[in-house]
């Protein structure tokens, strides 16, 4: 019988680090548009991964953590390869797809990605869901669906929103896969040591794809954009692995459901600041009714408990 990873059951912390990982996803769809500005897809993600590699080495390879890789097998390596051509398809996808909308449409779009990770932690890890949290879900799924038509129907250049709504979903699928993948390798690794193989994977990977002479042509705007793009993956993906090692995934992916909240706040902001980069934000009641129903649902999902119906973490 194949062993899971099974969570510590610290679920405050669980949640605090949950909650991290919303807050810096949600305000980096703001900092991507900046960056995209002088740099491609490609480039951005390899130099996203990059950073993260480096820095996350020197730090392992300091507290000699990276030992701990010389005795894994084949499976695992497998395991960890796969994971990272996932997560390197969610990076370029969601950028891509971000080109053709805007960065809220785009941030709650992208909630489809932790919907499918409850799923998968359901099916692939035995995580037990009460009615409320069906219910949760449901709504969730709901108000996507109202978001997604509501924008489509409303959207100047529908072909164009339509084609990035569908990069945007295809990179919420294989985030899940990279999700799921990421929580089973916790059985036998430190998150910080999958993340980082997985991060030297992606440079390697991106490497051929990468204009790395466009790095000194950017401005002083972009560059602030791309260390903070940077930077944030570090912080998120580092939270993120770790929420997975104290919380369910199902539970975890709730929260995170709530990053629209912060992307949606943030553009209202960078569009009084850069109204040529930033288009503005515009939904209508159905769109917005669609949002709560995602927000309400990511919360009744999070906070109802598994054996009965008190919403108290």
């Amino acid at each position: 019988m194949v062993s899971r990873h099974q969570a510590s059951g610290n679920r405050r912390l669980g949640l605090m680090l949950a909650l991290t990982t919303m807050l810096l996803w949600g305000t980096l769809p703001i900092s991507l548009k900046l960056a995209m500005t002088g740099l491609d897809p490609w480039t951005l993600t390899w130099f996203r991964f990059a950073f993260a590699a480096v820095v996350l080495g020197i730090w392992l390879g300091a507290r000699g953590d990276l030992k701990t890789l010389k005795a894994q097998p084949k499976q695992r390596w497998a395991l960890l390869l796969l994971a990272a051509v996932m997560l390197i398809g969610n990076y370029v996808f969601y950028l891509f797809g971000l080109r053709l909308t805007t960065p809220a449409n785009a941030q709650l779009l992208i909630q489809a990605a932790p919907l499918l990770l409850a799923l998968g932690g359901i099916w692939l890890f035995r995580e037990r869901y009460n009615r409320w949290q069906w219910l949760g879900l449901a709504l969730t799924l709901v108000g996507l669906c109202l978001f997604f038509k509501e924008q489509l129907g409303n959207a100047a250049g529908g072909d164009s929103y339509l084609s990035g709504a569908l990069l945007i979903g295809l990179a919420a699928v294989v985030w899940a896969i990279y999700g799921l993948a990421q929580k089973q390798l916790l059985l036998h690794l430190k998150s910080s040591v999958v993340l980082w193989v997985i991060y030297v994977i992606a440079v390697i990977v991106l490497a051929p794809t990468a204009q790395i002479s466009h790095l000194g042509a950017l401005s002083l705007a972009a560059w602030l954009a791309l260390l903070y793009c940077a930077i944030n993956t570090l912080a998120a993906y580092g939270a993120f692995a770790e929420a997975l090692e104290h919380w369910d995934a199902s539970r975890v992916s709730a929260i995170l459901a709530l990053s629209p909240v912060a992307t949606y706040l943030c553009s209202l902001l960078a569009h009084q600041w850069m109204p040529t980069v930033i288009r503005a934000e515009s939904i209508a009641w159905i769109g917005v009714a669609g949002g709560l129903l995602v927000i309400g649902g990511a919360m009744l999902t999070s906070l109802a408990r598994h054996s009965h119906a008190s919403l108290k973490v």
